[in-house]
């Protein structure tokens, strides 16, 4: 593979499993595997949904690529070079190039800083700019999220909550990354705030070349802002595929369940569609079920599915799905399996 063709991240088996302690002496009674097994890429200027519902291990995959939180197996390597590996100064150089969005703007500034102390705070810590440098560098990258230089002596509490996220973004560009980790960016904004939210984080990835891993439980939002999915469910990464593809034709069961969640925006079209119920609850990271993790809620579950977990497998658009009913092939009638299934179950 040449320098041109490696992806810019490539996260390869990543694991978190989180402790569970009770009692005076901290015992350790139980596990929760939070991350299980997670690989994917992202290319060089790529845009990369992850998508699932709340507690499936999205924001902790966020974190564990940036080591805000440390994995407990697997690889995660930026443009070749193995990020576990890195320690102090290396790391802190590295951190230059993949920034994070978090989810809430109004936690994630601090509420006693200006606007030109929070955006401008990681060229202090990086290269030691004077306030007058730092100035003009904040203004500069204001005016690239919307945002002019009267609002630089400004506290965040004076911006509406999708203002405050236009500066965490700028905050996020301020060293010129190569990887944005945007977690659940517009899920805290009313509707009209996040269409403006997702539409700049689109201008950005189209003017500066940036890359983004777009982290939402929304699938809608995921494949108006990214040209690749990845469906999480439970820990695990159950399909993946291009956006149009998973949206139009989804090969997981889940994925199915998701896209048929999503409002239509015709009152005919919503009354007359089927919408897919999910039996149960999800079940507890502290006790998966066995098998495939989604067989307790899959209206396809097959006797395999209890006890064999399935491996990902390629499917006719470049993807990836892990289900049994695609082992021995991804069509059926001319159509996804999981779709004439449901067709042909009633």
């Amino acid at each position: 593979m040449t320098a041109e063709d490696q992806p810019l991240l490539r996260v390869r088996g990543l694991e978190k499993v989180f402790p569970v302690k009770k009692g005076i002496m901290r015992r350790t009674v139980a596990q929760v595997r939070a991350v299980d097994g997670v690989s994917f890429d992202v290319g060089k200027g790529e845009i990369l949904g992850l998508v699932g519902e709340s507690g499936s291990g999205k924001s902790t995959t966020g974190r564990l690529i940036l080591r805000l939180i440390e994995p407990t197996a697997g690889s995660v390597e930026l443009e070749g070079q193995d990020v576990r590996a890195l320690r102090g100064e290396e790391l802190r150089k590295t951190r230059r190039d993949m920034q994070m969005v978090f989810q809430d703007p109004y936690s994630s500034l601090d509420p006693l800083a200006t606007v030109a102390d929070v955006v401008g705070e990681p060229f202090q810590v990086h290269f030691k700019m004077t306030r007058k440098e730092r100035d003009n560098k904040v203004v500069e990258l204001l005016e690239q999220v919307g945002m002019g230089s009267h609002h630089l002596r400004r506290f965040p509490a004076a911006f509406s909550g999708g203002q405050r996220q236009r500066i965490a973004v700028a905050r996020a560009l301020a060293l010129e990354p190569k990887l944005i980790i945007a977690d659940e960016p517009v899920s805290a904004l009313d509707m009209s705030t996040q269409s403006q939210v997702v539409n700049l984080l689109l201008d950005l990835q189209e003017r500066l070349g940036v890359a983004f891993l777009f982290i939402a439980h929304d699938l809608s939002i995921v494949h108006h802002a990214s040209r690749r999915i990845a469906v999480m469910y439970l820990g695990a990464i159950v399909e993946v595929g291009d956006a149009e593809e998973v949206y139009a034709r989804p090969r997981h069961p889940y994925s199915e369940a998701l896209i048929s969640a999503i409002p239509v925006p015709d009152p005919q079209a919503e009354r007359d569609r089927t919408r897919i119920v999910l039996k149960g609850d999800p079940p507890s990271p502290l006790n998966p079920p066995s098998g495939c993790r989604y067989h307790t809620r899959c209206a396809y579950a097959m006797e395999i599915c209890n006890t064999v977990d399935p491996e990902p497998t390629p499917t006719v658009n470049g993807g990836t799905v892990s289900c049994h009913l695609h082992t021995s092939g991804p069509m059926l009638n001319g159509r996804p399996i999981s779709q004439s299934l449901r067709n042909t179950s009633g």
